[in-house]
């Protein structure tokens, strides 16, 4: 279980590992072979939702995020980014997603959330609306339109479907372009666990590309 302690400075953590080779072909079709976990989220995001109302409340009285709700909800968004990397949220890897709501240290693309100890009572009753307004903004941009519990249709998109293309005619992800997607897709979950009351940290107002989630700026001497 990974508590705050973990890593305080960074609470919600994304990574990902560009696969190699990747089919030139195959992100053609992908739209189909996911639609057995659009179905599955479907419903998964129902109980998304119902299970942030009910820690809604939990948080208010008790300062606490009930940890088998935490958990579920991590799995929610740990399934959705798995499904999203293999599609069109990045198309960076071929390895069908699993169907899990546990963490899976062998897939390409991971999420990790620190469990939070102790959250705010203020907080709570503004932050999903109030003070994500202008997150939601920005990663409105980026996503287009929601679908099924994840997005489709916008920046992110069209970079993924960029990327495939000129990779079915070179062989070969271009090396940036897949970094400034990791970058646009960490924003964005960043700002879901803000607005799921999963962390009182508010989400950077900056792209942290790479697949690798950045270590924290040293401390001055």
């Amino acid at each position: 279980m990974t508590t705050l302690a973990g890593f305080p400075d960074r609470p919600v953590r994304v990574n990902a590992v560009l696969d190699a080779p990747l089919s030139r072909w195959l992100w053609l079709v992908k739209w189909i072979l996911v639609i057995p976990h659009y179905v599955v989220l479907l419903f998964l995001w129902i109980g998304f939702v119902a299970v942030s109302v009910v820690a809604f409340f939990a948080i208010l009285f008790t300062e606490r995020y009930p940890r088998a709700l935490f958990d579920f909800n991590l799995g929610v968004l740990r399934w959705s980014w798995r499904v999203a990397y293999y599609s069109y949220g990045a198309l960076g890897t071929d390895r069908y997603p699993p169907f899990s709501l546990r963490e899976e240290p062998d897939y390409p693309a991971r999420l990790d959330i620190a469990y939070p100890e102790h959250l705010s009572r203020g907080l709570v009753l503004v932050k999903w609306w109030l003070l994500a307004i202008p997150h939601y903004i920005v990663i409105g941009f980026f996503l287009g339109g929601y679908h099924l519990g994840w997005w489709d249709g916008g920046l992110v998109a069209v970079l993924a479907v960029i990327a495939a293309v000129i990779m079915a005619f070179t062989e070969k992800y271009p090396t940036s372009l897949f970094d400034l997607i990791l970058g646009l897709n960490r924003w964005v979950l960043r700002v879901a666990a803000y607005a799921a009351l999963m962390t009182d940290s508010y989400p950077p107002f900056r792209l942290d590309m790479g697949g690798t989630e950045p270590a924290a700026p040293a401390e001055p001497r």
